[in-house]
């Protein structure tokens, strides 16, 4: 019968907790690594994208067909978007203006936070989850079913046809969409002001654009074109490097969504703090 000896059963703990602390930094290691790496490929793909736009024989057709997919299709979404986002500032601003007997200020308010803020920002994240999720599962669709290493073979290039296009329908069409639902959200302002009270609608326009200079309207027009340039290019990349399996295309879209809709935020963020300093 062996003996007990508690050095060695010490010795082999020690020896275990060893391991396993090796085995964590290993993990965590390659964990990091991999992080770098997918940042790696996206400063490349961002590169390539950049390249390819400003090469020789631009694909205008497909650019258009793109800027009618993004723009023309989503327009039913963006109007009730719109029409809804007036009426409930409305709703909701004018029992407060209200009591302090401000009421008259109310179309101005609306019109300013409509321009600066609600507008752009609500309406990025409807075609983020719209336009991002649609380009991540068509073009993830067409990495599984082997159509883009098709076209590679037949010497056209996926880049300038595939993700080019959409990068810039997606930068152009989402600054158009913003201001016709900032014209939409003015409107359903003023049918929310004439549920409880009568406004003419040249009174209306007069009282809101009084309140709106042109520092309101600038920085918020030009971020939108950074909120439809992170949608495309973060719709694009998931699908373009989207995995084999069939399941990966659901994985595209969803991770298109959720990072671009989180990307539209922190760009705005720092839109709101350079304004700020203006």
């Amino acid at each position: 019968m062996k003996k007990f000896n508690p050095v060695i059963k010490v010795k082999k703990i020690a020896t275990e907790q060893s391991i396993r602390i090796v085995e964590k930094t290993i993990a965590k290691t390659a964990e990091a690594g991999s992080f770098l790496i997918n940042i790696a490929d996206v400063f490349l793909f961002i590169t390539r994208v950049i390249k390819e736009t400003f090469s020789r024989n631009f694909e205008f057709k497909e650019f258009l067909r793109q800027c009618s997919q993004i723009g023309y299709k989503t327009l039913p979404l963006i109007s009730v978007t719109g029409i809804i986002m007036g009426l409930v500032l409305t709703i909701q601003a004018r029992p407060a203006l209200l009591s302090f007997g401000a009421v008259s200020m109310l179309p101005g308010m609306v019109a300013v936070s409509l321009i600066r803020e609600m507008g752009p920002v609500i309406t990025a994240l409807i075609c983020a989850g719209k336009i991002g999720s649609g380009m991540g599962a068509e073009l993830g669709s067409m990495k599984v079913s082997e159509q883009i290493d098709a076209m590679e073979v037949s010497s056209t290039n996926p880049i300038k046809f595939l993700i080019v296009t959409r990068v810039l329908a997606a930068t152009l069409m989402i600054p158009l969409l913003v201001l016709y639902a900032d014209a939409l959200g003015i409107l359903g302002c003023w049918a929310g002001a004439n549920i409880k009270g009568d406004v003419t609608l040249v009174l209306f326009f007069s009282q809101a654009f009084s309140h709106i200079d042109f520092i309101d309207f600038l920085p918020a027009l030009v971020k939108t074109f950074f909120f439809g340039a992170v949608i495309g290019f973060v719709g694009c990349y998931k699908g373009y490097t989207a995995g084999r399996g069939t399941e990966s295309v659901g994985k595209a879209a969803n991770s298109a969504v959720v990072l671009s809709s989180l990307l539209v935020i922190i760009v705005d963020l720092i839109a709101v703090q350079i304004t700020d300093m203006l």
